[in-house]
């Protein structure tokens, strides 16, 4: 069988270019998110396939890349199912991991404790522009802070930190798995079929809000139903103060004090947040994962047309592991949409030196190259990229080839002396 010098489909490989600027976001990811008290965790790329199989991943849970057992686990003969012959998986997302994580060192960590962690998932999806089956995700969390206080710092951490890579005129779209929940419950929909009216919710800014009406009662559903929950979103759009509709309305439907703290939520942020993003109450907003329990937010970016990042609070998930309920909030942003973006804008790195190519003619003195040597680290400390490299015989085409790596000078180096 030949060898193949393509990566696996869905996979890719990163060339210099942007390894450079995923190398700087990653140093501004770190920075900025250590200035809001996040300290750095990592976990294995492979889980128990229990774990990821907890019924917490939504659909992700269909797109496990799933490892067999080894050695004389690994019976084939005795198996009734493939299900049989696995044991592990690659982890599809970081929350299911950082959840394992803290149940597992819990009594070694603070509380409430904030965690950044980046790190390669994988998942058997379609691959798309900015959708990869390996990709980098970046997720802060913060477990153990029952208030809104750990969604008021997600979200100004996270914005501050697409601000500093020169992003502008994003909005952070933020609902409640609460009010979703009671809109349903007030709609007459049975609890059980929460999720499925979701997804076609979640469909609502593709196909409009008759879209969502034919499909609803496609499935099944009664038209008074229907009518009764879609009338809710209208009763928003048409509203002053869509929060206070929307609460006011499902008063007997919302915990006590839900109100309060979501508005709370975004009297924060809007009171620090600057000019460069939009915070907006968005009803129609989902998010695919059955482990939120509360506030949920999205990143929308004009330049992509779609997400670049989101999350949400999941205060049941720890319990999943340990028994104990540990309420916790996390925010993730789409790292290699991010990439994408900052590539095809033509990004280029700030604060950076000059990037100065020095060409030596073969067969140099050692005095010579000492002397050279010396002055490249020179230019170094003064905080320029120098490239020493060995000057080819057609050096027109070896100039040709710098200047595309973003060489912007270039020193010539003979025996008898420098030839600019």
């Amino acid at each position: 069988m030949a060898l193949s010098k393509k990566p696996v489909t869905g996979m890719k490989d990163i060339l210099p270019e942007e390894m450079e600027i995923r190398d700087y976001v990653i140093s501004v990811i770190k920075e900025t998110y250590g200035k809001f008290g996040f300290t750095s965790i990592e976990t294995p790329c492979v889980e128990a396939i229990a774990n990821l199989n907890c019924k917490a991943g939504g659909e992700n849970e269909k797109l496990i890349f799933k490892i067999l057992k080894r050695g004389e686990k690994l019976r084939l003969e005795d198996a009734k199912n493939a299900d049989e012959l696995v044991d592990g998986g690659l982890r599809y997302d970081l929350t299911v991991p950082l959840v394992r994580y803290y149940s597992n060192h819990a009594n070694e960590l603070p509380s409430p404790f904030k965690a950044l962690q980046m790190g390669n998932v994988w998942r058997a999806d379609k691959p798309q522009r900015g959708r990869y089956r390996q990709f980098m995700q970046c997720d802060i969390d913060i477990l153990g802070e029952p208030s809104n206080l750990a969604e008021i710092e997600l979200i100004l951490a996270t914005t501050t930190t697409l601000g500093k890579l020169g992003f502008r005129n994003f909005q952070i779209r933020i609902n409640d798995r609460q009010i979703l929940k009671a809109m349903a419950a007030y709609s007459g929909f049975a609890e059980k079929d929460y999720d499925q009216v979701f997804i076609i919710l979640d469909k609502m800014d593709k196909i409009g809000i008759d879209g969502v009406k034919e499909e609803l009662l496609e499935a099944g559903y009664t038209e008074a139903q229907t009518d009764k929950y879609l009338g809710l979103f209208q009763g928003m759009e048409k509203a002053e103060e869509p929060i206070v509709y929307i609460t006011e309305t499902l008063a007997d439907f919302l915990s006590e004090g839900l109100k309060e703290s979501f508005q709370e939520i975004i009297d924060s942020v809007e009171a620090t947040k600057g000019d460069f993003f939009e915070l907006k109450f968005d009803p129609t907003l989902v998010r695919g994962m059955s482990y939120y329990t509360g506030t949920i937010f999205e990143v929308a970016m004009p330049e992509f047309g779609g997400s670049c990042g989101g999350g949400g609070r999941y205060d049941k998930m720890v319990g999943r592991f340990t028994g104990n309920d540990v309420p916790a909030c996390g925010f993730s942003i789409g790292f290699e949409r991010i990439i994408l973006l900052l590539l095809e804008s033509g990004f280029q790195i700030p604060g950076k030196g000059k990037k100065v190519a020095y060409l030596m003619e073969k067969g140099l003195p050692a005095d010579r190259l000492c002397q050279v040597i010396a002055q490249a680290q020179k230019e170094r400390t003064d905080g320029n990229q120098v490239l020493v490299v060995r000057m080819n015989k057609n050096k027109k085409f070896q100039k040709e080839q710098l200047t595309a790596q973003g060489y912007e000078e270039f020193r010539e180096f003979y025996r008898e002396g420098l030839k600019n």
